[in-house]
């Protein structure tokens, strides 16, 4: 039986998210027609919004339907930069998801953003202090993670929220990684901000917390300004064209709330599941956890494994029947140097390929973890014997 522990990567569907999808389907209507069938539509794409609205604490006005997270991030970044009324710079973090990244550089090549760095830490958190400081008047838009979504260290997406609004500067947060992990509330975030500053967007993703991938949201607040990437139609405020996925809209909404329901009970399951693999890990004293030790997501475990590449982990391990990975999903199935560690300034040589990335889903057990650590121990093993043997005298 295999073990998989990348659900940060895409976890499993969950049976109210498919059974809703199911449900859903059986209305036939365009939830834009007038007709009684295009109604029923509308009366099952209203509730799930108003159903996730609920669960992210936003007004069900302000949730965007999306194809997902990489969409919801570049209709935010892009949105906000376009509609702007001040400014030419983007203010970014080094850690930031290749969707920020991507987004920004190709606003930086065709548009002339000016983009204006932010330092993470050996922990793989947002400096605060820097963050706060490149809130310049020439700040057009600002962007962070909610948790960094390879190393799992959780920032402090209030304190960054405060102080956009405090610059007047619109803030977009990434709780792709975050959300179904820990509580995410839009409206707490936003507090008593201006209309179109501090927290005006925030992006989530279906696939990751047991929806359908092809399925997200993208949270707007009433009063932010924001260009649509797609024309044809108004639906959504104006802000996404095209024909609303009722189905997937339901089936997000129910995956949403069902993760909330259990996210209390899951974290601290996942927390000592972590606690577990990390305390077997340390029979071999090279293994580092990196990240926060502590203000992290419970269910991920991100490792330091000086000498082995990734990529040869990856091969045994998935020849031991575990399948794990080095970061993010998101490059086309190709390893490749994680731009996180080299940002959270490792002095090792190599150490953004020497990476390993484990991460737990609902129904993780002991034995998995057990059997994924010995996997992990067996693997380094091979590819980093304890003792190098003495070259031979010629």
């Amino acid at each position: 039986m295999r073990v998989y522990l990348d659900h940060a990567a895409t976890t499993t569907l969950r049976p109210e998210a498919r059974d809703a999808w199911l449900r859903a389907h059986e209305i036939v209507g365009n939830p834009s027609s007038v007709h009684g069938a295009g109604q029923d539509a509308r009366r099952a794409l209203e509730d799930a919004r108003e159903r996730l609205a609920a669960v992210i604490g936003c007004d069900p006005i302000e949730v965007v339907f999306t194809s997902g997270g990489t969409e919801s991030v570049n209709l935010a970044i892009a949105g906000l930069w376009r509609a702007r009324r001040r400014g030419d710079a983007i203010v970014l973090p080094d850690g930031e998801h290749h969707a920020t990244l991507d987004t920004v550089a190709e606003l930086e090549r065709a548009e002339r953003a000016r983009v204006v760095g932010v330092g993470i830490d050996r922990g793989g958190r947002i400096d605060a202090d820097a963050f706060a400081a490149a809130l310049s008047p020439d700040a057009a838009v600002a962007t962070a993670l909610v948790a960094n979504n390879e190393v799992g260290t959780l920032n402090d997406a209030a304190g960054l929220a405060r102080a956009a609004a405090a610059a007047a500067v619109p803030l977009h947060l990434d709780a792709v990684a975050a959300f179904g992990q820990v509580r995410v509330d839009f409206a707490g975030l936003r507090g008593d901000a201006p209309a179109d500053a501090g927290l005006v967007a925030l992006s989530v993703s279906g696939h990751k917390i047991g929806a359908p991938a092809g399925t997200g949201a993208l949270v707007v607040a009433r009063g932010a300004r924001l260009a649509p990437l797609l024309h044809g139609g108004s639906p959504q405020r104006g802000l996404r064209a095209g024909t609303q996925d009722v189905a997937g809209a339901a089936a997000l909404a129910a995956a949403a709330v069902a993760a909330e329901g259990e996210r209390a009970d899951r974290s601290a399951r996942h927390a000592a599941l972590r606690a577990r693999l990390v305390a077997r890990l340390a029979e071999d004293p090279r293994i580092r956890l990196l990240g926060d030790p502590e203000r992290r997501l419970p269910g991920n475990v991100h490792l330091f494994l000086p000498g082995a590449p990734g990529e040869s982990m990856l091969f045994l391990l998935d020849a031991a029947g575990v399948s794990a990975s080095t970061g993010s999903a998101c490059q086309a199935g190709v390893t490749e140097a994680s731009h996180v560690v080299a940002a959270m300034g490792l002095d090792e040589a190599n150490a953004p390929r020497q990476v390993l990335r484990l991460t737990m889903g609902r129904d993780t057990t002991p034995a998995e973890v057990d059997r994924a650590a010995g996997a992990v121990l067996s693997a380094y093993r091979r590819l980093r014997p304890a003792e190098e043997p003495a070259s031979d005298a010629s």
